[in-house]
C-alpha cells in the first residue's frame, strides 16, 4: 500500500462511549471499574511492535487520573491531542461550556505532557451543522486542526452530512475520518469503530486500497482502547443495538489491528497531513 496514513486513538474508559450514556451517566464514573490503563498500554505496545506512531486524542478527565499514561504517550513519540474534557457531546453544549471544555483539558493534558496540544477530536463525532460556532472556539483556544467529521449517512453522527474532504473553517483545519465514495449511496464507512469490528476485515484494506487508486490520502484511520477490552464489564439491562454497537467484534480488534499495521504505514496525523507537517517544521 503506498504512502502514510494517519491513525488516530481515542483515549477515554469504555463507560464514555455515548452508547453507554444511558446505563453510565457521568455522577457514575468515579465509581466504575477503571480499564484505560491497561487496554491503552496494551494498545501501545502493538503500535510499538510495528513501529507505528499515532494522534492520541485524549480526554482531560483520563489525564488527570492516568499522568502516567500521558508521559508514555508522549516519550513513545505519539502525538498528545485533546478529545475535550468530560466526553459532553457538543449539542450539550454552547459555547461558553466548551470554550471551559476546551480549556480545562488542554490545561491539563500540556501541563502533564509538558508538550503543546494543538488538535482536538469532538466526542462521538459531534461537531455538525448545529454546531458551527465550535470552530471559532477552538481557534481562540490555540487549536490548530480538528478530526471531528465522520461523513457517513449510516451513523448517528451528527456530521454526517459534512465534506470528506479535509477543508479549513474559521482558521481550524478540519481532517475528516476516512470514507470511501460511492455515488447515490454516500460515503461508506471502514475506517475504524464498530464499522472495523463487524465488517469483514477485508473491507477496511479494499477500502484503503480503492482510495489510493483514486489518488486520496492520506486516510485517517481511528480506534479507542476499550476496543482491545473484550472483557470489559457489561451493564445490566443493555438492549440488543447498544450490545452489537458496543461489544460486537471487540474478540477480533487485536488480530484485526496487527494485520491493519502490515497494511500500511501509519503515523502521527500531525506529521501525516502536509498542512500541519508543514506548519511544524
Amino acid at each position: 500500500m503506498p504512502g502514510t496514513h494517519a491513525l488516530t486513538l481515542d483515549v477515554e474508559e469504555h463507560f464514555h462511549a455515548h452508547a453507554l450514556a444511558p446505563w453510565c451517566p457521568p455522577e457514575r464514573w468515579p465509581v466504575l471499574e477503571s480499564r484505560v490503563g491497561a487496554s491503552a498500554a496494551r494498545l501501545l505496545d502493538l503500535l510499538a511492535e510495528a513501529g507505528a506512531r499515532a494522534t492520541c486524542f485524549v480526554l482531560g478527565w483520563v489525564g488527570e487520573r492516568r499522568p502516567e499514561l500521558i508521559r508514555r504517550i508522549v516519550a513513545e513519540g505519539h502525538e498528545l491531542a485533546s478529545h475535550g474534557y468530560g466526553h459532553a457531546p457538543l449539542w450539550a453544549l454552547d459555547r461558553v461550556a466548551f470554550r471551559a471544555d476546551l480549556q480545562r483539558a488542554k490545561a491539563i493534558l500540556e501541563d502533564i505532557a509538558g508538550v503543546a496540544v494543538r488538535g482536538y477530536r469532538a466526542p462521538s463525532f459531534s461537531l455538525g451543522p448545529a454546531t458551527p460556532w465550535a470552530y471559532a472556539v477552538l481557534a481562540e483556544t490555540g487549536h490548530a486542526y480538528s478530526s471531528s467529521v465522520h461523513p457517513v449517512r449510516l451513523s448517528p453522527y451528527r456530521s454526517a452530512t459534512a465534506p470528506r474532504r479535509p477543508r479549513v473553517v474559521d482558521g481550524v483545519l478540519e481532517i475528516p475520518v476516512g470514507t470511501l465514495p460511492a455515488g447515490p449511496l454516500g460515503n461508506l464507512p471502514f475506517a475504524g469503530g464498530a464499522w472495523f469490528r463487524l465488517l469483514p476485515e477485508r473491507w477496511a484494506s479494499w477500502a484503503l486500497a480503492r482510495l489510493a487508486a483514486r489518488g486520496e490520502g492520506p486516510v485517517v484511520f481511528y480506534l479507542h482502547p476499550w476496543e482491545l477490552d473484550p472483557d470489559q464489564p457489561r451493564p445490566p439491562g443493555l438492549d440488543l443495538p447498544t450490545r452489537l454497537r458496543h461489544y460486537g467484534g471487540l474478540a477480533r480488534v487485536e488480530g484485526r489491528l496487527r494485520r491493519l499495521l502490515r497494511t500500511a504505514r501509519w503515523d502521527r496525523l500531525d506529521r501525516v497531513h502536509p498542512a500541519l507537517a508543514a506548519e511544524a517544521q
